[in-house]
């Protein structure tokens, strides 16, 4: 079953479960969805979906830093419920086992030696790695094996 479609019947059972927190996260995620189709003139896949997906969790994590820095714990707990919500429609997370071998083998098929390979490196990885770990801390994990 496709995400989008798996997204469209979580939305029916949280609309008759009356689940509105559950229920706005869903609607936002199909119009963030909707909104990036219009935008790139395409029909987003799965891969597509759990970009936009993934995108939308960071920016409420970067959100929940911010509150909980800010004193606004109330505002923080009810973007952590939004994350949970999302991250039902994400993949399973990577372990740092499965991260550090899948660094190790994209730096050995594209042989690697340097920095100037990072983009190759990391090249490999997104498709690989999206929605299942962030990005940023696999692009700083691939920077320091290269270093090494």
């Amino acid at each position: 079953m496709s995400l989008l479609v798996q997204l469209k019947d979580e939305m029916k059972v949280a609309m008759k479960a009356k689940e509105k927190v559950r229920l706005g996260v869903i609607r936002m995620a199909l119009a963030a969805i909707k909104q990036t189709e219009i935008d790139n003139k395409t029909e987003l896949d799965d891969d597509g979906i759990i970009a936009v997906l993934t995108k939308m969790v960071k920016q409420r994590k970067e959100s929940i830093t911010m509150y909980t820095e800010g004193g606004r714990e109330e505002l923080a707990a009810n973007e952590a419920a939004e994350v949970a919500a999302l991250e039902a429609f994400l993949p399973t997370p990577l372990t740092e086992e499965e991260i550090n071998k899948m660094i190790s083998d994209a730096i050995n098929q594209v042989d690697a030696s340097s920095m100037a390979d990072m983009g190759k490196v990391m090249g490999v990885l997104k498709p690989a790695m999206q929605g299942k770990a962030d990005l940023g801390a696999v692009s700083g994990k691939v920077r320091a094996a290269l270093n090494a």
